[in-house]
């Protein structure tokens, strides 16, 4: 689908953003988070500065995402390491399963022998 205009206000300012129709729910939630960040910045720091909140607010957006990718590296070696455990697990178990069968056997064929 072609992307469309779509006009935007952040902090009292007018953006048109082209946007995918079926992102235009997405990209209104971003604009209300944006924006409710922007307004607690404003309080809890004073600053009236337009420019000078949006980039305190996009550095610490930048800081969150990195948190939030280092956690992500983190979630994804603890996974690796769980399903390697498993597989040494299972692998162990069909270790222990094939020796036991082929004594079995053995023993089959000893009794049969017999």
């Amino acid at each position: 689908m072609p992307e469309k205009p779509i006009d935007i206000q952040i902090f009292g300012r007018t953006l048109r953003i082209n946007c995918p129709p079926h992102q235009k729910d997405a990209l209104n939630k971003a604009v209300q988070d944006l924006t409710k960040r922007l307004h607690d910045l404003k309080i809890k720091t004073k600053v009236t500065n337009s420019d000078q909140l949006i980039f305190i607010t996009a550095l610490n957006i930048c800081h969150e995402l990195a948190q939030e990718k280092l956690k992500t590296v983190e979630y994804i070696l603890h996974v690796k390491k769980c399903l390697l455990e498993v597989q040494q697990t299972v692998e162990k178990a069909l270790t222990t399963h094939d020796n036991l069968t082929e004594r079995s056997n053995l023993t089959l064929e000893y009794s049969k022998h017999t």
